[in-house]
């Protein structure tokens, strides 16, 4: 019989994790099967954990005539923190491998929820730019384009961390960032600068939409957290209209003082493809970056978001539309980060994250704000399309994970009770501890 005290132990360092987990975009089924391997290993049998968008929960009863110990955490702060991600990522590989104890872990996630990172802050804050440089270069932008863009995008960054230290909700701080993008926008083309505003507007948008959780609400849907998976896509659409009212905002600024900055139907093609390829593996890279990734994972999240970009640029310039080519450029990102996330030791939603972030609908957002802000109601096709685009890219990850992730007779237990791939967590264990080896 475990004592009471190491009930509570156990059920302490489980809820940190998950609450970690969750916190940094991790599915609820990721979340849960943690926590229940946790507490298996450490000697719970039959926990019962809940995990819905703002708590998780454990409750553990040892018999049927003894009292129910339970513990509840809230989810009170969220980022996308790669570096917190993996360490905890490491942490329970090492506790399910025997490597370490339960006071160990205790004092490891500790440590992870208390320390800050080595990064300085003006270098995350000059990643950013370099996102928004890499966008402009993807969508065929000149270098006065991309230096725009990159402006733009550090002054985003600033806008919003000056925000969120007066602690206002996030909708408001995409709809001053996309403000801020479209204003600038506005004056570059006021003062007559040989360069396309559209396209800084549109790789705003995109840095905007970098890190927002759709990978994480399509595999709840998918994996029957229904709770959670609408939490999640609330909070999306919240994100995404902020941004589409900040730019909108912008754009109406423009129309009354007679600057015209629509969309600019020679901005697509293939004219610059090896430019365009390059600037999406920038812009993955210095998400990755900027999200705290470990610099071991930098070039192959560059390589992979190249080639997925290549794909999606190449396929687009047939009769496929938009979002069949963004789908089948996610199946490969899905495919190929499995792989290269047990040989770089670190969670496959690292790298699907940032790679994806080149191929958000940003352009779509754009023209279809651009068609209504003229009256012209086929813009809000062009929005539909833009839904369509980043439904497909997280149902295109998560299908390219559910092919790459081999299972074993031990994993296919756990799947009959949560069916889906998992991009964190203890199904990876026996491969990442035999690449550390």
């Amino acid at each position: 019989m475990i004592e009471t005290r190491e009930v509570q132990r156990t059920l302490d360092l489980a809820l940190r994790v998950g609450e970690m987990l969750l916190s940094n975009g991790a599915g609820a089924a990721d979340v849960t099967a943690t926590m229940s391997s946790i507490a298996h290993h450490l000697g719970l049998r039959q926990t019962l954990v809940d995990v819905t968008f703002t708590t998780v929960h454990l409750s553990y009863q040892p018999t049927p005539d003894d009292p129910v110990v339970s513990a509840t955490r809230h989810v009170t702060h969220r980022e996308t923190d790669f570096d917190d991600l993996t360490r905890v990522d490491h942490l329970v590989t090492d506790l399910l491998s025997g490597e370490i104890d339960l006071d160990e872990a205790r004092i490891r996630i500790a440590q992870i929820s208390s320390t800050g990172h080595r990064t300085p802050r003006w270098a995350v804050t000059l990643s950013w730019g370099f996102i928004g440089a890499g966008v402009a270069m993807l969508i065929g932008g000149s270098w006065i384009v991309a230096l725009i863009a990159a402006v733009a995008a550090v002054g985003i960054e600033i806008l919003q961390r000056f925000l969120s230290r007066l602690r206002l909700p996030f909708f408001y701080a995409q709809v001053a960032g996309g403000l801020f993008a479209s204003l600038l926008a506005v004056s570059a083309s006021a003062v007559d600068i040989a360069a396309d505003p559209s396209l800084v507007i549109t790789a705003s948008i995109v840095m905007l939409l970098a890190g927002l959780g759709f990978i994480g609400a399509i595999q709840d849907a998918l994996t029957d957290f229904y709770i959670t998976a609408v939490a999640r896509i609330l909070e999306v659409m919240i994100s995404t209209v902020g941004v589409i009212v900040g730019v909108s905002g912008g754009l109406t600024v423009g129309g009354m003082l007679g600057v015209d900055i629509a969309l600019d139907p020679g901005a697509s093609g293939l004219s610059r493809f090896p430019l365009m390829v390059a600037g999406a593996a920038l812009s993955a890279a210095a998400f990755a970056f900027a999200a705290y990734a470990p610099g071991r994972v930098l070039l192959p999240i560059a390589g992979i978001a190249g080639v997925a970009s290549a794909i999606y640029l190449l396929l687009a310039e047939s009769d496929l539309g938009r979002a069949w080519p963004a789908a089948i450029a996610a199946i490969f990102i899905g495919l190929v980060s499995y792989a290269v996330a047990g040989w770089a030791r670190v969670p496959p939603l690292v790298i699907v994250v940032a790679g994806i972030v080149p191929l958000l609908p940003g352009l779509s957002i754009y023209r279809g704000l651009s068609l209504l802000a003229d009256n012209d109601y086929t813009g809000i096709l062009e929005m539909i399309t833009a839904i369509a685009i980043a439904i497909s890219l997280a149902a295109g990850v998560i299908l390219g994970e559910y092919v790459a992730q081999p299972l074993g007779r031990e994993a296919r237990r756990l799947e009959q009770r949560l069916a889906g791939p998992r991009l964190v967590g203890p199904l990876r264990a026996r491969a990442v501890r035999k690449k550390m080896r």
